[in-house]
């Protein structure tokens, strides 16, 4: 089947590598190297905040009082501070830019943090539909997402190639029936892009 539709994840995809952001952040407040991403994968307390904030059930400022709670830091700005290396991968922008320019449909599927991180003018210029966690109620790696990624760009999910830098984001879409690339460098994952749509359009 010709895959037509790129459905694609925000932070660490496009953006750099969140986990490192996290460290600098670690290394900002005087925290071990790893403290904010083993909360998250060990922690239930971090777990269940971090749930709250990307399905929009958990104000901003609450899961910062929560998590910097856990942490031992201030909570004010914490968001920000905890994002505040990532940066825009231009590599992997203008790949997007340049496939929905193309006639291949394009999509984001995102676990948001927060209310305002999303520069929406940008958004509206790469995707025909946008999928943001805290808006709909639902997070990966809830099936219930990836179906409302497929929608939002007018595929079934077959004709879909889904791209995601966590390897438990691409389990259910890989069960869907989604084409699944784990990202990892941009040069990687454009050169399996583009094979995988290299029949999607003129």
């Amino acid at each position: 089947m010709t895959l037509r539709g790129l459905l694609v994840d925000y932070g660490g995809v496009l953006t750099t590598d969140v986990f490192a952001s996290f460290d600098a952040f670690c290394a900002r407040e005087g925290l071990p190297a790893g403290t904010v991403r083993d909360l998250f994968r060990t922690d239930p307390a971090a777990r269940a905040l971090l749930g709250g904030l990307e399905d929009g059930s958990l104000p901003d400022a609450e899961f910062e009082a929560g998590f910097a709670a856990l942490l031992g830091v201030a909570p004010e700005g914490l968001i920000e501070r905890l994002l505040g290396a990532t940066t825009a991968d231009v590599a992997m922008l203008d790949f997007v830019r340049a496939a929905r320019g193309r006639g291949i449909r394009t999509g984001l599927i995102s676990n948001s943090w927060g209310s305002q991180r999303y520069d929406r003018i940008l958004l509206d210029e790469l995707f025909d539909g946008i999928v943001i966690s805290g808006e709909v109620g639902v997070r990966k790696p809830d099936p219930a997402i990836y179906v409302l990624g497929a929608a939002a760009i007018g595929l079934p999910p077959q004709e879909c190639v889904y791209v995601d830098d966590l390897p438990g984001n691409l389990k259910p879409a890989r069960e869907l029936g989604m084409t699944t690339v784990r990202h990892r460098t941009p040069d990687e994952t454009l050169q399996i892009l583009e094979a995988c749509l290299a029949g999607a359009a003129a």
